[in-house]
């Protein structure tokens, strides 16, 4: 990797800077019916795209979608239109992803399209915005910033379920009665898509082109069922089940989450003492230390604000704070994590693309289903019968309870099913081991589109970008391309290794790396990794979101 690049990544690892806030002042930009750009940022255009709030035309008020783009620079007579991109959540900002790394975009998709970003309605710089708290502090106090305040593990204690619960039905409440505007029943994944339609008019293509990922392929999805006729090139990575998702219910989602964490047992085995600081003779003997770590953390706990999130190629990291953590260190802990911390600063307002995240996530996520009321005694049920699926239930249940407490849902809306025959068929992704978006996810989603192609990338993870590939991200540039679809089965192998520089070769038989032949070929990995390292956070923002 180029120095450069390596720059590019650490300032990645800030997820987005709040200097995005400064920059460009949305509030400057008057919305209209059609795309009037203006420049932004450094090499962008920026425009805010006036939509009806309700598509029935039962209420005549409009909201205003922030869109922005990095113009393509192939000559004019190659342009290929736009490409629109959702980085997940749902409640991730478009708009904010692509200023970071549109440029690593037009490396992989190529530099004959726009790239776009946008805001979802409800979202950031998009108008009107979802937020539930008047100040800063007030959101603070009633959703922590940290993770693991947010999201306490289901089975610390006998009061954990009923304590949340009680939250969220107040939470649920306070949105309730501060949507005076009556606008949140309009905050959903069908409305998005029609959004994305408009977009695209606008742009003056009546097919759609767009790649998300996460809680963006069920975007994708949606819009493909929702309008199978103006299908230009849809991708879709790290699929959600529009059935779990419209229902409430993701107990399915962690079909394959012990399978990831196996991959680390087993790598660990394969990649030997010197790579692996956890290392011990066998897979079962590493899961067996963990849990006895896990089990007196339990009983005297370190104090440590939370630990990083492992990605693929930091696994070794991870296990090396696996034996800090055994040997008691944990000054060792915190100093081994240089990824720098996220802050909240309660004093002044977060910028705006971060201020109201998880409330448009609760408010698209629990709009989207079914009215839940269940009681105190059935989320313990829900939750139960979840851990008998995976051992990471405790910390994924909170999704049920969330929308337990939400009231606000509009006639109407789309609940499935998904599937039709598109103009286009679809790419479909997933990673044999992802730990929230189950393979058998991606490829129920192919069936339901006729002739769409899922393409299995080998490797531990949450969607594709979780390492780079010149195989799965060759053939994702060249669907966009010429609309050339991988052959039915094909499985790609990843260019990164889980614990680099391992003895023993075995270590890097599922994920091995590629000397690229080609100037090109490094570019286009580099340019995944940096991708990889913005998005992913934002899919992880919630834990118990997409």
């Amino acid at each position: 990797m180029t120095s450069s690049s390596f720059l590019k990544l650490a300032a990645a690892g800030l997820l987005i800077s709040n200097v995005l806030a400064a920059d460009f002042d949305w509030e400057t930009l008057t919305a209209t019916a059609s795309l009037n750009w203006t420049s932004c940022y450094s090499g962008f255009e920026c425009s805010l795209l006036e939509v009806p709030l309700d598509y029935t035309g039962a209420d005549k008020r409009n909201a205003s979608i922030a869109v922005l783009r990095l113009p393509a620079t192939a000559p004019k007579e190659q342009y290929r239109g736009p490409i629109l991109f959702n980085p997940g959540g749902p409640g991730g900002s478009g708009v904010s992803t692509i200023v970071s790394i549109g440029a690593e975009f037009a490396e992989v998709f190529g530099t004959q399209f726009d790239i776009v970003g946008f805001d979802p309605r409800g979202v950031s710089f998009s108008k009107p915005s979802v937020s539930f708290f008047n100040t800063a502090a007030e959101r603070q106090n009633w959703i922590p910033s940290d993770l693991d305040s947010r999201y306490p593990s289901l089975n610390a204690t006998s009061e954990v379920i009923s304590r949340n619960w009680a939250q969220f039905q107040l939470i649920g409440q306070i949105a309730e009665e501060r949507d005076t505007m009556d606008f949140l029943q309009y905050i959903t994944t069908d409305n998005v898509a029609r959004d994305m339609l408009q977009i695209s008019r606008a742009f003056g293509y009546e097919k759609l082109q767009y790649y998300g990922v996460s809680y963006g392929s069920l975007l994708g999805a949606t819009f493909a069922t929702l309008f199978p006729d103006n299908v230009g090139r849809i991708a879709i990575d790290g699929i959600m089940d529009w059935e779990a998702w419209y229902s409430s219910d993701l107990t399915g989602s962690l079909m394959d989450t012990d399978k990831t964490l196996q991959t680390f047992f087993d790598g660990c085995v394969s990649a030997g003492p010197s790579a692996c600081a956890f290392y011990a003779p066998t897979a079962s003997q590493i899961a067996s230390n963990l849990a006895s770590l896990a089990d007196s953390i339990r009983a005297q706990p370190f104090p440590r604000p939370h630990l990083p999130l492992a990605r693929h190629g930091r696994l070794q990291l991870l296990s090396q704070l696996h034996l800090r953590l055994s040997e008691g260190n944990a000054t060792g802990v915190y100093t081994a994590n240089q990824t720098p911390d996220f802050e909240c600063d309660c004093t002044s307002d977060a910028a705006p693309f971060t201020a109201n995240i998880f409330e448009s996530q609760i408010a698209t996520a629990c709009g989207d289903g079914p009215v839940v009321n269940d009681s105190i005694t059935e989320l313990r049920e829900f939750y139960t019968n979840q851990a008998k699926v995976s051992s990471f239930a405790d910390i994924w249940g909170h999704w049920r309870i969330h929308c337990d407490g939400w009231r606000v849902h509009r006639e109407g809306r789309f609940q499935g099913p998904a599937g039709g025959n598109t103009s286009f068929p679809l790419l479909v992704i997933g990673n044999t081991a992802d730990p929230v978006t189950p393979l058998a996810w991606a490829k129920k989603a192919a069936g339901l589109f006729p002739d769409s192609v899922v393409l299995t990338q080998d490797s531990p993870g949450h969607m594709s970008l979780v390492a780079p590939s010149l195989c799965t991200h060759g053939a994702l540039r060249t669907y966009f391309q010429n609309g050339t679809l991988p052959a039915p089965g094909t499985v790609c192998a990843v260019d990164a290794e889980l614990f680099p520089g391992a003895a023993n070769t075995t270590a890097t038989a599922k994920a091995r790396t590629l000397i690229a032949s080609s100037d090109s070929d490094n570019k286009l990995l580099d340019a995944v990794r940096a991708i990889g390292e913005v998005v992913r956070p934002i899919a992880a923002m919630g834990r118990a979101l997409l």
